[in-house]
């Protein structure tokens, strides 16, 4: 009997990603011994994910699983610990909103309910604008500026609902 998968082209991460992607990983590649190659499976994973809109698809973590010689079940759990993998279209601007104690005290769960509403999605849903998603996240490490938010690399800090606004009106 034949597999189900004969016949289909399986893509391989070169033809998945762009040339300067796969430098970029390469370059992560060479920091470690050769036999350890799969220790770049983050940089790996965050660099395909760039390529593609910010979200990684089965296809796309097979591939990175191939090109670094490594399971793919291994690579999924990799991809699916952290919370800087998406797995799903996101926005143009993804705010991440911290849900740590500090920001928990100073009221991250009453800007994340807040920003639910302004936007009119929920966690994990796009504006119908493509422009906002929003996310729950772990601490992010900036403790006294709570609450905060992280958008894109940037950190936003003692936020209100009043600086919430000026902040999503800026982002063009």
């Amino acid at each position: 009997m034949a597999n189900l998968r004969d016949g289909l082209e399986k893509k391989t991460l070169t033809t998945l990603v762009s040339s300067k992607a796969i430098g970029r990983i390469d370059k992560w590649i060479d920091k470690y011994p050769l036999e350890q190659k799969k220790s770049a499976v983050m940089a790996a994973l965050r660099i395909a994910q760039e390529e593609n809109q910010g979200y990684l698809t089965t296809e796309l973590m097979n591939a990175v699983a191939q090109y670094l010689g490594m399971p793919n079940i291994a690579v999924y759990e990799v991809a699916t610990f952290y919370s800087m993998y998406e797995h799903k279209p996101i926005g143009k601007y993804q705010i991440c909103v911290c849900n740590s104690i500090s920001c928990m005290l100073n009221e991250s769960e009453e800007l994340f309910h807040y920003l639910q509403e302004r936007l009119g999605v929920k966690p994990g849903e796009v504006t119908q604008d493509g422009r906002f998603s929003i996310k729950e996240v772990e601490c992010l490490g900036a403790c006294t500026g709570a609450p905060m938010v992280m958008i894109g690399k940037e950190y936003y800090e003692n936020l209100t609902h009043e600086k919430m606004d000026k902040i999503l009106e800026s982002l063009n």
